[in-house]
């Protein structure tokens, strides 16, 4: 339903948890490949299966960023507190249809059920809505022929119309199955490659339009820490923490997939990075690895998935356990 909504022009979105995510996959390919705007709120909870439903944890990352079968890669949105929740909501339906693709807001139940305090939410009026690449009567009028997946400007990112916007012109079959630059059904192997590239020059498109990290530098001698989502209250309470015991933490708080180009800089300006997340597996972790190269040397798991939000006390522990040993071998080379 959220899909035909968003191909007519109206913006549709459905919410959800993990099982639901494994339930949409199949739609979730067909919005990537047919490129239909579409957003999705995913309240992540305990799993895998049913697991702890009334329990927090971060372990959609992977499920949502690669969602469906075949290649897919899909834009994500972490909000940290229930104001992002609010302002992501509004970014993530621009997003959608200016990339005329899925668009994943990737909450938690943290954020979902408890009681939080943050800044008033507030709605600027003055704000349009973005609807990216859609061409009208007027538009259709002075063109010659119409090609849904025509990529005219090179940034991946097709022009659309509305059913119905001109008796004659704009008409296209909408399918889940290989097609060419004008919507029409192939099996050429060679067609097919070049749009799964143009769906990936669209992806590379979305890293300046995603909203971006939130770096702290904290001195010279600083260990890395990248967290997101519900996690950050207790990342910056265990900065301040271990800053009395002389362990400085520059920051990054990751807000979107895919990542750009000051994600990868902070990483490469750093020795140790720990990555900070509520599961078992280090799903970010593993994703930042997977789509920048990233040595495991450099990125140091930090898990908690107790279902319980992540403590301060925790996060301090660890980090400062890891830190001793960590100085204790580097001393020891040096000598």
């Amino acid at each position: 339903m959220a899909i035909g909504a968003n191909w007519n022009g109206a913006r549709g979105f459905t919410a959800t948890s993990g099982p639901g995510i494994s339930l949409m996959s199949e739609f979730l390919g067909l919005a990537y490949f047919a490129e239909i705007p579409l957003v999705v709120f995913n309240v992540q909870r305990g799993g895998p299966s049913t697991g702890m439903p009334t329990r927090t944890q971060q372990s959609d990352v992977l499920a949502c960023a690669y969602a469906s079968h075949g290649d897919t890669k899909h834009v994500l949105l972490f909000p940290a507190d229930p104001k992002d929740c609010f302002d992501f909501s509004a970014k993530a339906f621009d997003l959608a249809d200016q990339l005329q693709t899925p668009v994943f807001v990737v909450s938690d139940l943290d954020m979902g059920m408890n009681d939080w305090v943050c800044e008033k939410f507030e709605w600027d009026d003055t704000v349009s809505y973005n609807k990216g690449k859609v061409l009208d009567y007027e538009a259709l009028e002075k063109i010659e022929s119409f090609g849904r997946y025509l990529d005219s400007d090179n940034d991946g990112i097709c022009y659309r119309t509305y059913p119905g916007t001109h008796p004659e012109k704009g008409a296209y079959f909408t399918r889940g199955t290989s097609h060419d630059e004008y919507a029409r059904y192939t099996e050429d192997g060679n067609i097919n490659a070049q749009t799964l590239t143009r769906l990936m020059r669209k992806f590379r498109t979305a890293t300046d339009l995603v909203p971006e990290p939130i770096i702290e530098i904290n001195g010279e001698d600083s260990c890395g820490v990248i967290y997101y989502g519900s996690s950050k209250p207790a990342v910056l309470e265990a900065k301040d923490i271990l800053k009395t015991k002389n362990i400085n933490l520059d920051l990054m708080q990751i807000r979107s997939f895919p990542f750009n180009l000051d994600v990868w800089e902070f990483i490469a300006n750093h020795d140790r990075i720990y990555v900070v997340e509520q599961n078992r597996d280090s799903q970010m972790r593993t994703l930042i690895m997977a789509e920048g190269g990233i040595s495991a040397e450099i990125l140091r798991p930090l898990v908690h998935f107790t279902g319980d939000p992540i403590e301060a006390s925790y996060i301090v522990n660890k980090i400062s356990e890891r830190e001793v040993n960590y100085k204790s071998h580097k001393n020891i080379k040096e000598r």
